[in-house]
């Protein structure tokens, strides 16, 4: 951050922000550790104001939370700190890897430990992302195509329909997804920049800071401060431990925004084929086939889950074979009630 001005408002709002999660968590472990972050941050605070001071420059006004802040305060209040933890990360409120959802790991004891716990499970979300894209595009297209069915059986409609669907869910899949990482990598970018910023300016502060949090995950005080000092050796691993311990973030899981985008258009219209193809190149019964298709490709995504969620994979294709099914017999009925109404 270039402008020590912008730099102290950051720091006084996260000190404010810091003593709004401290008054949530009342009574716990964890209000001590924001009070004593939101005290460094005043500490930081004062140091950007004595940048600003040697330059020459006037004293900024005395700090008062902005409405955004106030929002964010508001909810943290209302809802906690772990619902709001993406929020909080985001408005430099740091700490915020310890309400992560995943069980605590064991702490590291030398620089080479860290980060290296964080190196695994980008193929295991890539997999899951595009199981998951597959099923929205059978299920919701499905679903569609039966409906038209119900209500106007001509194969030419039909397969209008089905075709539209596909491109409109797979495009529409597509863009939220490159939204989505695209958010997320320049909330990570602005983030990283903070403090790498910060990490120039005041590494002893940032490593207090640091070794503050390894304490409150259970490290005994010495032992905390001793590492952070130690990881404040190198510049660049230190960079990456802050934003995954202070922050929450883990940079392995951010990838570009286009290859997200292009791969949940692909398994959405993987999915959104299925139901289709019977209609473009069947002939006969092409429902009929429609259905069974649809069926086994239900049946597939079910049991494909049980590779997340450990439960067996007959019962978990069973499963989705029937919330799939009631989903197009549903909007099949549904349709042919509005085509004989309206017709």
């Amino acid at each position: 951050m270039s402008d020590p001005r912008q730099a102290w408002r950051e720091e006084k709002r996260s000190a404010w922000l810091y003593r709004a999660v401290a008054e949530c968590e009342r009574d716990t472990p964890r209000a001590a550790l924001f009070d004593e972050l939101a005290q460094a941050a005043d500490e930081q605070a004062d140091i950007w104001l004595a940048a600003i001071a040697r330059s020459g420059g006037a004293a900024p006004a005395a700090f008062r939370p902005d409405l955004r802040a106030r929002l964010v305060a508001g909810l943290t209040r209302a809802f906690g700190p772990r619902a709001m933890r993406g929020v909080l990360a985001a408005m430099k409120v740091r700490g915020m890897a310890l309400y992560a959802q995943t069980p605590p790991h064991g702490m590291p004891v030398r620089r080479d430990d860290i980060g290296k716990r964080h190196q695994n499970g980008g193929a295991g979300n890539v997999l899951r992302a595009g199981v998951f894209g597959v099923n929205d595009g059978l299920v919701s297209n499905a679903a569609l195509i039966y409906g038209v069915a119900g209500a106007a059986p001509e194969p030419a409609v039909i397969v209008l329909t089905g075709v539209a669907g596909l491109l409109a869910g797979a495009f529409s899949m597509a863009a939220g997804e490159y939204i989505s990482v695209r958010s997320q990598r320049e909330m990570f970018e602005y983030q990283i920049g903070l403090e790498r910023d910060e990490l120039e300016k005041y590494p002893r502060e940032e490593a207090a800071e640091l070794a503050l949090i390894y304490a409150a995950k259970g490290m005994p005080a010495d032992e905390a401060r001793r590492l952070a000092d130690t990881l404040m050796q190198d510049p660049e691993r230190a960079l990456d431990t802050l934003a995954r311990e202070e922050l929450g973030l883990n940079p392995d899981e951010l990838g570009s925004p286009w290859v997200a985008a292009a791969s949940s258009f692909a398994a959405f219209t993987a999915g959104a084929a299925l139901p289709l193809l019977p209609f473009l190149f069947g002939h006969g019964n092409v429902l009929t086939l429609s259905i069974a298709l649809t069926a086994l490709g239900l049946f597939a995504v079910g049991a494909s889950m049980s590779l997340f969620t450990g439960r067996h994979a007959a019962l978990s294709g069973v499963r989705m074979l029937g919330i799939g099914g009631a989903a197009g017999l549903a909007t099949y009925f549904i349709g042919a009630w509005l085509g004989v109404t309206l017709g």
